[in-house]
């Protein structure tokens, strides 16, 4: 990955402006795929999204907009998906081009729903891109806090270390800070883990449950996810550092998660339909929870939180009863 290397984002909505708006930092241009030309056309009169963090202003002569998804791969070097997991399949069902010779960067905190991969082995295993031109973010990153330029840290995760640190460079914008891993798939199981641990929160949170349950909750998460991490991918980590730990924690408590906002509906009594309907986002743990729950059935992993969760939103189980049940088995 070379400076002169053209960047491309892929998506449309808060995170994918978010990234676009670091990028802008350090490359002089990007490409921007969207599929909606009626988005296109009204971001560039507005000089901003006017869907998604609408107090970002852009320099649109900067940016090189397309809703042909062929047209984006074929002038652009590395592609960063910045779509929700459960849309990835279909954005890419257009594409005709190869892409075993780019570099993908997943800024997806989600898996592939029906086919329960992670995003870097979908790549690797429906497109040939080899494990080195594939890298994922993680950390705790809100995309509201970046268009704010409040001080973010972000972990690329890559099996090629050279790759990650040349990427870091892309993102060295004044208000982010970059750390790389070799833990591809632990970072990006932990992203995923993170999201159903935060619809727990919610649900815990619309159920009135305290503070002090709260923290007992979330520190039972971290220990849960290792365990996960451990059975799945095998290899030293550090739990505890931010890609993992630091991740679940915004998410859990943040203002700005989704996920805890759709498991506070959920504790209040709304059902899943409502609640998705209400929120007009995507809470990607919603999917992660039935995905991971089909994982599990090959691991056999203890994992109480994420059964509760699942019991909940696909059994229908109360979650007054799932959550009682759930605090005789956390400690």
């Amino acid at each position: 990955m070379n400076e002169d290397c053209k960047i491309a984002i892929i998506g449309g909505g808060s995170w994918a402006t978010a990234i676009a708006k670091i990028v802008l930092n350090t490359c002089e241009s990007i490409n921007w795929y969207m599929r909606r030309m009626e988005q296109i056309d009204e971001f560039i009169r507005q000089r901003k999204n006017p869907s998604y963090l609408s107090g970002v202003k852009f320099d649109t002569d900067r940016i090189f907009f397309t809703p042909d998804i062929n047209k984006l791969v074929r002038t652009s070097d590395v592609l960063i998906f910045a779509v929700p997991s459960p849309f990835l399949k279909m954005h890419l069902k257009k594409l005709k081009r190869t892409l075993d010779k780019k570099i993908i960067v997943s800024a997806i905190k989600g898996i592939v729903p029906d086919e329960n991969m992670i995003i870097s082995d979908y790549f690797e295993q429906v497109y040939n891109v080899p494990k080195g031109n594939i890298l994922a973010l993680a950390g705790p990153c809100h995309a509201e806090e970046v268009a704010l330029e409040r001080l973010s840290y972000l972990t690329i995760g890559c099996d090629s270390r050279e790759q990650a640190r040349s990427f870091g460079n892309i993102l060295n914008a004044p208000f982010v800070r970059t750390a790389i891993s070799d833990d591809i798939s632990g970072i990006e199981y932990a992203s995923v883990m993170k999201n159903i641990y935060s619809i727990a929160a919610g649900i815990c949170h619309g159920l009135k449950y305290g503070d002090n349950f709260q923290a007992v909750l979330i520190s039972n998460a971290v220990q849960e996810m290792s365990r996960v991490c451990n059975a799945i991918s095998p290899m030293p980590r550090d739990i505890k550092e931010s890609a993992y730990l630091g991740d679940l924690l915004v998410t859990a408590y943040s203002k700005f998660s989704r996920n805890r906002l759709f498991g506070s509906m959920i504790g209040k009594g709304y059902s899943v339909k409502t609640a998705q309907l209400e929120m007009e986002m995507i809470a990607e743990g919603y999917y992660a929870t039935k995905c991971i729950h089909e994982i599990n059935e090959k691991y056999h992993v203890n994992m109480p939180i994420i059964d509760a969760v699942y019991d909940i939103l696909y059994n229908r189980i109360s979650p007054t009863l799932a959550i009682g049940r759930l605090t005789e088995k956390l400690q």
